[in-house]
This record gives C-alpha cells, sequence and structure tokens, in this order.
C-alpha cells in the first residue's frame, strides 16, 4: 500500500490557500506537513481548518512562524493523537502517532528557526530535535519528519552562485547539527533517492528569476527511519505547484496492508 508524504512552506497559507486546495485535490497526499502558515487557527478559513476530507490540526500564533499536520482519513480511519515535543515554542513542531502498516511511527511537522536574528536559539532547537529523535529510537518508535529545516546540508544542496562560506544555512556547526539528527537512524530520503543531483533544490530567493533558473538551496527535507526510508520509493520536489519561496517536497512509501 503506497502512502505519501508531504511537507511544504507555505509562506502564509492565506496568500496561499487557493493554490493549496488546488494542489491537495491533485495530488491527494495522506500526510500534509505545512510551515510558516503565518496565522492562529480563528484566522484560518474553515474550509482549511476543516478540510475534507483530512485530520486537520493547525499549530500557529500568527506572526511568521506556525506549523500544520493533515492525514487523509481514507488512509487514516481513526483521528491521530497529535502532540507536540516540549521544546516547542513559537509553534515550530507538531507531531502525531501513528500505525503504518506494521510500523509505529511518529509523523511531525518541523519549522526549524533560521537563525539570522537569533542564531543561538537555532543551534538549541536543531539540538533539542536531536535529542527527541533519539529518545523516540530508544523507546522504538520510528520517526517520519517533513518541514523547512533552514539548514543545506552540503554545498551540493546549494546552487554554485549561492554559496557562501559565511551564509546562515550554509555554516559547518549547522551541518554538523544536521548529521547529528541523522545519526538518529534517520535518512534523508530525497537524497538517498538521488544522489548525484546537483540541481535539487526547494527554495529560492524571490528575486532575479532564481525559481526559473533554478538558482536555489535545498532546506526542505522529509527524513524518515531506516527501515521506513528503505521502503521509499519516490521522492520529489514539485516545483510547479504554488508561488511560496518555497516548492512542496512529497515522498512515496510502500508500507503494505
Amino acid at each position: 500500500m503506497p502512502i505519501t508524504f508531504a511537507t511544504w512552506n507555505v509562506n502564509g497559507i492565506r496568500a496561499r490557500a487557493e493554490q493549496f486546495v488546488a494542489w491537495v485535490e491533485r495530488d491527494h497526499p495522506d500526510v500534509v506537513c505545512l510551515q510558516e502558515i503565518k496565522a492562529s487557527p480563528d484566522k484560518i478559513d474553515e474550509t482549511l481548518c476543516q478540510l475534507p476530507g483530512y485530520w486537520c490540526y493547525w499549530h500557529g500564533a500568527g506572526g511568521y512562524s506556525g506549523v500544520s499536520l493533515l492525514f487523509r482519513r481514507d488512509s487514516f480511519p481513526a483521528e491521530p493523537r497529535f502532540h507536540h515535543p516540549s521544546f516547542d515554542h513559537e509553534t515550530r513542531i507538531v507531531a502525531a502517532d501513528v500505525a503504518l502498516g506494521s510500523l509505529n511511527l511518529t509523523l511531525a511537522s518541523v519549522y526549524v528557526p533560521n537563525g539570522g536574528k537569533d542564531f543561538a536559539a537555532k543551534m538549541e532547537f536543531l539540538a533539542a530535535l536531536e535529542r527527541w529523535a533519539g529518545e523516540l529510537r530508544a523507546a522504538g518508535r520510528g520517526l517520519l519528519l517533513g518541514g523547512d529545516l533552514n539548514v543545506t546540508r552540503t554545498d551540493q544542496d546549494v546552487h554554485p552562485k549561492e554559496r557562501k562560506k559565511n551564509a546562515i544555512g550554509q555554516l559547518p556547526e549547522e551541518r554538523e547539527r544536521f548529521a547529528g539528527l541523522l545519526r538518529q537512524n534517520l535518512v534523508d530520503v530525497g537524497r538517498a533517492l538521488d544522489p548525484d543531483n546537483a540541481e535539487l533544490f526547494t527554495w529560492w530567493a524571490p528575486w532575479r528569476s532564481m525559481r526559473q533558473r533554478n538558482i536555489g538551496w535545498r532546506i526542505d527535507y522529509v527524513l524518515a527511519s531506516a527501515d521506513l526510508a528503505a521502503r521509499a520509493s519516490a521522492c520529489r520536489v514539485l516545483a510547479d505547484v504554488g508561488t511560496s519561496d518555497h516548492a512542496p517536497v512529497i515522498a512515496t512509501f510502500e508500507v503494505g496492508g
């Protein structure tokens, strides 16, 4: 049984509402992680808050942050139990515990701080995310995480014209934190399935036709526990969807009956 798991930094759900609904109607993802929704639940249109056919959880306090997690009811007949890790702040992470086939998993939508205003807070969030992933691993739970992690794993994940050794998002200490997260038995699904693609980007600066020229960064990821990642059959960047400065990423897993 294939399950599709998607993540998208919408950069404001109210500005992208029609695009979001059109994309969901087109691709019918089983799980949707959204970041930077920039709206509290009471400010989100009812057609989104109760998106037909989905269990929906909106975790936003307005401002520039906020995340959401949606499950297609056909694939998840019982409403998932939504929760927040203790390190959540600025409405940056929401999780849910589910069973997929024989796998007991925690699924999460994550929006890591950019770090431009408070780099220390970004590093602490990444460290806390790593500890949490380690706790789940120790408890025998798998993890499937989607989100804007605001870190490029390597120089391969940055267009040559955008590589800057002192740029936040490309710093060695950030990449080491990312590596520490992956050491918690997690796999970067997009890169695992497309290891040599030097043009695999998910974010483009919104000027000088950067998206059209594909001069970007890869900072949006699907990370999966190794046993689940081994069942991944695809992980695509949907550069044709929406007007956010980020594109959705959607992965397909074969999880059995």
